[in-house]
């Protein structure tokens, strides 16, 4: 019988023969249906938690399923571009052969002015605030070059330097989050680059978390892996005299060490990097947020929330829905502790809807989708787990759509 080529259908088919096993053996013992692996084999394409239930079916990596082969064709996307325009200015200006820059200079401000600036980005950010991150970064980026460059003596020269790092990377989180990925790898890389001149080994470990974040984003597991790890032998803290700032940042690069093994199929070093990163957090003792020493927040629950996403990817629904509202989790800890970013408390929410569906309570899980997108604005909409989530509650519900799930289907463009 022939098969239409693809890079990944000639993987999977070759890996399971090699196996011994039949299209239906497979299905089977990775809980896929038939038609699914057939689809794989015969050129179809499959979302990243599919493939990982193969390669673990399979006893591989997720990632060796990653053949190479020419990418699908794009979509025009017009409208992105000039939403665009003004922050691909500033973070990626044209460059000539002379060592005359040809970007707009932008005007220098006071350092703590900037700061502040950078602070007040920030807290939009973790409120979800997407457009107004967008409005206010082109000009920051700007200013804080212009006062780099500005900037005399030596002292304010590396401080300015380090502000300028901190805008760059304030900028990789965001284009990052909004699936920016080679806008947000520039931002990343000059702001590590920056940082690692000044020596200042905090702010580039910073960056080097929210670089692994976007590899993930990727699906580049391995060298999500490798960088974390590296970086976390590295710059690995004295407990007895690390600031809460420098066990956050090591914390933070076992959450990525373990996220990037689970999603490569690799349970046991997923394990002991959750172990690790559970021991950091239990040495911070609350949910530690400090911009000038690492970007995100960490402590207790978020390590709880990551190990949870762990049953959501393996496929354990039960043991999702039993630990979501429990111990670290419960509404009491979390005022005792503090509370995760918006981020990693919502991206959890999505892990519990889809955590219902798999069990077939799609109202439960369009309850969640409903407080999701009502505490969050447009946050949800970049989420495609939101989407998959919808598509699952469309194709399973057995009943008449409410006008509740067409308004949300609707919202995040997902058809019935």
């Amino acid at each position: 019988m022939a098969h239409n080529s693809s890079p990944l259908g000639e993987t999977v088919r070759a890996l399971r023969r090699t196996a011994g096993m039949s299209q239906e053996q497979l299905a089977e013992d990775s809980g896929l249906s038939v038609g699914t692996i057939r689809k794989i084999e015969q050129g179809g394409q499959a979302r990243v938690d599919t493939l990982h239930l193969i390669a673990r079916t399979l006893g591989v990596p997720t990632s060796t399923l990653f053949a190479p082969g020419a990418p699908l064709p794009v979509e025009e996307d017009g409208t992105n571009r000039q939403l665009l325009a003004q922050l691909r200015q500033a973070l990626m200006p044209p460059v000539g052969i002379s060592a005359q820059t040809l970007a707009d200079p932008g005007e220098a401000e006071s350092l703590p002015e900037i700061r502040r600036r950078i602070e007040d980005a920030l807290e939009l950010y973790n409120a979800d605030r997407y457009d107004s991150v967008a409005r206010m970064l082109p000009g920051l980026l700007r200013t804080a070059e212009a006062a780099t460059v500005a900037a005399g003596e030596e002292e304010t020269h590396q401080e300015a330097v380090l502000v300028q790092a901190h805008a760059l990377l304030l900028a990789g989180k965001y284009l990052t989050q909004v699936r920016q990925y080679d806008m947000a790898y520039h931002a990343f890389v000059d702001g590590i680059r920056l940082a690692r001149e000044l020596d200042d080994t905090q702010a580039a470990a910073t960056g080097v978390t929210g670089l692994c974040w976007l590899l993930l984003r990727q699906d580049r597991f391995d060298e999500a892996e490798h960088l974390a790890a590296t970086t976390a032998e590295q710059i690995e803290p004295k407990f007895s005299t690390a600031t809460a700032g420098q066990l956050a940042v090591w914390g933070e690069l076992w959450l990525r060490i373990a996220s990037a093994a689970v999603r490569n199929n690799r349970p046991d070093e997923a394990a002991e990097a959750r172990r690790m990163a559970a021991t950091a957090a239990s040495a911070v003792g609350v949910e530690h947020a400090d911009y000038r020493t690492h970007f995100s927040r960490f402590g207790p629950v978020t390590a709880e929330l990551k190990a949870v996403e762990d049953l959501a990817l393996a496929g354990d629904a039960h043991g999702v829905l039993r630990r979501a509202g429990d111990g670290l989790l419960s509404r009491s800890a979390r005022r005792k502790v503090g509370r995760p970013t918006n981020f990693n408390w919502n991206r959890h929410r999505l892990d519990v809807a889809k955590a219902h569906v798999i069990l077939g309570s799609t109202q439960d899980a369009m309850d969640e989708l409903v407080r999701i997108r009502r505490t969050t604005g447009n946050w949800i909409q970049h989420q495609p787990m939101a989407r998959y989530v919808m598509r699952d509650i469309l194709s399973t519900r057995k009943r008449t759509l409410t006008k509740e799930m067409r308004d949300m289907a609707v919202h995040l463009n997902v058809h019935a």
